[in-house]
């Protein structure tokens, strides 16, 4: 009985922190260039038109040998200076990540060098103490910030339970003086006992749990949704869409209650895999967190 329970246990840790770390994906070799965006924004134009998810939002997954990788692509009402303004600094990208229900604490710290680290701290779940937090630092890059493209690029060597190799990146584009497009996601690498884990959790205690994908229709009519690693990924790469999409809405200072509230309704849009509490648990902790840290809005 102890090894089935320890296997548990490992894969709900794994699972809860892929959860927290879901923010963006890029390819290995990091950012491209603004034309190389466009030309990915002209061959998904279609699909994004027709779009299940009442906007032009694309989410994909995938599991390789090695890991897992989640992105979204979108279109936005915002204009490119805007999202940069926005997002191009550190304590920014943690404000940001905080509205995650399971992101406790974030900081930054700057490196002789002249380097940014960005330590995100997450709790297994979000009733959990902030003292049992396991943390994650992100070496920090803007790798273009231009008027026609803006990259920005998080990598840490080293998570928990085998865990390595986290790229989180997001790419923006301008569409026209109004509007832009976004790439958002994120990959990492694990070894065979992580992996493992995590499956172990999915089997058990995650069963229930269903991604976005719609891969048919069950015999009672109603769709039937990707799940397992995918559908974890996928839940994950929609969480931290919405951090995004809820800062971008509210990003100036003593707007902080507006994000909170914006992130809360975007997780109830999708209450089959995203909800876990109502609203006033939600903003309860957040403001408990705020305080104790010393933040204000």
């Amino acid at each position: 009985m102890t090894r089935p329970s320890r296997v548990s246990k490992w894969g709900i840790c794994l699972a809860l922190w892929a959860m927290a770390l879901c923010a963006g994906a890029a390819p290995a070799d990091g950012a491209g260039s603004a034309q190389a965006l466009l030309a990915t924004h002209q061959r998904l134009q279609q699909s994004l038109a027709r779009s299940p998810y009442g906007r032009p939002l694309l989410l994909d997954s995938a599991e390789t040998p090695d890991g897992l990788t989640g992105d979204i692509y979108v279109e936005v009402d915002r204009p490119l200076a805007d999202i940069t303004a926005a997002l191009r600094t550190p304590a920014h990208w943690c404000e940001m990540l905080t509205l995650h229900i399971n992101n406790r604490r974030c900081r930054v710290t700057h490196g002789a060098a002249g380097g940014e680290t960005l330590t995100l701290s997450v709790v297994r779940r979000y009733d959990k103490p902030v003292d049992s937090a396991f943390e994650l630092p992100f070496v920090y890059r803007v790798l273009d910030a231009g008027s026609a493209h803006l990259a920005i690029d998080l990598a840490a060597a080293e998570g928990p339970l085998g865990t390595h190799g986290y790229r989180v990146m997001l790419e923006a584009v301008a569409l026209d003086e109004r509007r832009s497009f976004l790439h958002f996601g994120y990959s990492y690498e694990h070894h065979t006992m992580a992996r493992l884990a995590t499956q172990a959790y999915l089997a058990t205690f995650g069963s229930h749990k269903v991604g976005f994908t719609v891969l048919g229709k069950g015999s009672d009519g109603e769709p039937e949704h990707i799940r397992g690693t995918r559908g974890l990924v996928e839940r994950n790469a929609m969480r931290y869409f919405l951090t995004l999409d809820a800062y971008l809405a509210a990003p100036g200072a003593g707007q902080g209650e507006q994000r909170r509230q914006a992130w809360f309704k975007g997780i109830e849009r999708y209450p089959r895999q995203l909800r876990e509490v109502d609203l006033a648990t939600y903003l309860a902790l957040k403001r408990e967190d705020r305080q104790r840290d010393g933040l204000v809005d």
